[in-house]
């Protein structure tokens, strides 16, 4: 089980494939490296991938963090831990607001960016603290039922609920927090790097027109919407997500196999 150790905390991560700029990929609010499995596999042959587990979740140690912006300079001495910077960075959802606060505090090291089922501006839902604080289960059967189109196997579903059920409810209340006080709005314009949008066309926790809005706001920003995914779009539908990832890193200087 491959670790880094950041402010004293083990971070578990996983990697696949081999090549520049490795692509770091963040998940979201309750989710761990699982997040990614579909990418860490089909994306091998395009280009190193490398997903870690935030602190408090997955295999990681530590215990949570107060802000995006303190997540994402978690993820920054990650990047430099591991020697791998420049990288294009990339999230899911809070993972996505962690990669954008990534990409304006540290531009240096940002070959790329990738914002998957994310927004610039994160409001949640107050009934989703509201579940957390009073029946955990509740809120992660809402989360998932929230968070996948109508279509979604049951399969997944029960892997997504998992996943988020073994956040504790105090780790989960922290990210969602994180997302709610996060707004980069104003601040889109400054991302000079090239940008990958991605969203689920059923997405009901973060719209397709957040998704819009930051192909919009973003200086060099394509758009890929996916049909018959929600939230979870690169485990509903991970064919279609690798290809456009594919398309996006070949698309950038000096990536190689």
């Amino acid at each position: 089980m491959p670790t880094v150790t950041v402010r004293e905390i083990a971070l578990h991560y996983e990697s696949s494939g081999a090549g520049t700029p490795a692509l770091c990929l963040v998940h979201g609010s309750g989710g761990s490296t699982e997040a990614w499995r579909p990418q860490l596999d089909g994306l091998a042959g395009t280009t190193r991938v490398i997903a870690l587990d935030l602190p408090a979740h997955g295999r990681s140690g530590g215990d949570g963090f107060a802000s995006v912006d303190e997540a994402a300079s978690i993820v920054r001495e990650f990047v430099d831990a591991l020697g791998i910077g420049p990288v294009v960075i990339g999230g899911h959802s809070m993972g996505g607001a962690i990669a954008q606060a990534f990409a304006l505090a540290a531009p240096e090291l940002t070959a790329g960016v990738v914002l998957v089922g994310t927004g610039a501006r994160l409001r949640v839902l107050p009934k989703i603290f509201e579940l957390i604080e009073h029946d955990h289960a509740a809120a992660v059967a809402f989360i998932t039922d929230m968070g996948v189109a109508a279509r979604a196997s049951e399969p997944l579903r029960r892997a997504i609920a998992g996943q988020t059920q073994r956040t504790p409810p105090r780790i989960l209340a922290g990210d969602f927090g994180a997302c709610d006080r996060f707004d980069v709005s104003a601040r889109l314009g400054e991302i000079r790097a090239p940008a990958l949008v991605i969203c689920g066309e059923e997405d009901r926790l973060t719209p397709p027109k957040y998704a819009a809005f930051l192909q919009a706001r973003l200086p060099n920003a394509r758009l890929v919407t996916v049909p018959g995914a929600g939230h979870y779009v690169q485990l509903e539908q991970p064919d279609a997500v690798t290809r456009a990832l594919v398309d996006f890193l070949t698309s950038l200087p000096v990536t190689r196999a």
